[in-house]
């Protein structure tokens, strides 16, 4: 194993990433370390990148990531199956969750593992603290006691289930919270990674009509490659007004079942939730930055009988649900171009700005 490895690392909000290496950590007992092969870069890095998520408590230097594959670099004492009670050994190839569920919390209890307050407290600290590979934009991400990993099939590529770990589990959680289910009409908001995920997922559970609503001329091509069967371009109709009427055209008159914000921007949420007909639930995915509002009358959900969901992460069955689906369905839905842009580490910061500007659906960084 190699003695020092890279991390990009942030030392303050004001400033980009730079290259730093730090010494490679000896696994502990129940612990792993993954050799990074993919690191996605994820809308809520975006989000931090840019500024709107300042209020973190996380030290600085930060080491950023957490949507990635690898291989198993070491194994802690203790540790020799996977999720699935597969044996795992050294360079088996892995997607691993993001966050540690304390399993004795009331969430935890009660089978809502993504409600547990604990679950991320592992990437609060400075990357300067042992065991320092705290995120995947690194050679290498460390997995502590209690994670969940499962072994990856090999005829998916890395390009294929780097995403896995967060936006596909991430929305595979998120339309079960919001009982997606047969014929129900769909309003994703957004089509970037998270969203055309939502397209398969939401398809998969048996929904009807969907509906995706962007501005991006690749991310439209690629949710109606994914299966969409209507698109909105928000160049077309610049108004929130005329977004909402055509969505009430498209579901002759009622309105969606399930509307689905996975854009980020509180703006959209007021609209979003018009586009929804008696008795719709609206599923809040995309907005991680607090203290952004947005305009809301509550006479509206009451009388429309529509349910507010909020989301954020998932179980580690959805982790595992996700892998399966995408393994099934891989001819089905064009999973290998979510990730449309490749980087070396050293262009971390080239990389940000390239998605942030919108024609990127997921960069990712390869160590």
């Amino acid at each position: 194993m190699s003695q020092s490895g890279r991390i990009a690392v942030r030392d303050s909000w004001e400033v980009g990433f730079r290259i730093a290496e730090y010494p490679v950590p000896e696994p502990e007992p129940g612990a792993m370390l993954v050799k990074i092969s993919m690191a996605n870069i994820c809308g809520s890095n975006i989000h931090s990148w840019r500024g709107d998520s300042k209020r973190s408590s996380r030290r600085f230097p930060r080491n950023d990531g957490h949507e990635g594959t690898g291989t198993v670099a070491a194994l802690g004492e203790g540790v020799a199956v996977d999720g699935s009670n597969q044996p795992l050994h050294i360079g088996d190839r892995v997607i691993f969750s993001l966050f540690y569920p304390c399993g004795r919390c009331r969430a935890c209890l009660k089978g809502k593992e993504w409600c547990c307050p604990e679950r991320k407290k592992h990437d609060l600290e400075s990357a300067d603290v042992w065991p320092h590979f705290r995120g995947t934009f690194a050679d290498y991400y460390y997995l502590h006691p209690g994670h969940t990993v499962f072994k990856v099939p090999d005829d998916l590529p890395d390009e294929m289930i780097a995403g896995v770990n967060c936006a596909m589990g991430q929305v595979t959680c998120g339309l079960e919270v919001a009982q997606v289910g047969l014929g129900d009409q769909v309003v994703i908001q957004g089509a970037g990674g998270l969203g055309v995920y939502a397209i398969a997922v939401a398809r998969e559970r048996g929904a009807g009509k969907i509906i995706v609503v962007d501005q991006v001329t690749e991310r439209l091509q690629l949710a109606l490659d994914f299966g969409a069967d209507e698109l909105i371009d928000m160049r077309e109709l610049p108004e929130p007004e005329q977004r909402i009427s055509r969505v009430k055209e498209l579901t002759d008159g009622w309105g969606a079942d399930v509307a689905i914000e996975l854009v980020g921007y509180p703006r959209v949420v007021e609209e979003g939730i018009a586009m929804l007909g008696q008795g719709g639930r609206y599923l809040e995915i995309g907005n991680i930055s607090r203290g952004h509002t947005y305009a809301a009358d509550p006479e509206q959900w009451v009388h429309s009988n529509i349910a507010i969901l909020g989301n954020n992460n998932y179980a580690r069955r959805h982790l595992s649900e996700a892998l399966d689906l995408m393994r099934r369905r891989r001819d089905t839905y064009p999973f290998h171009r979510i990730v449309s842009h490749k980087y070396p580490l050293e262009q971390v910061n080239e990389a940000f700005d390239a998605q942030s500007k919108g024609h990127v659906t997921r960069a990712c960084l390869v160590p």
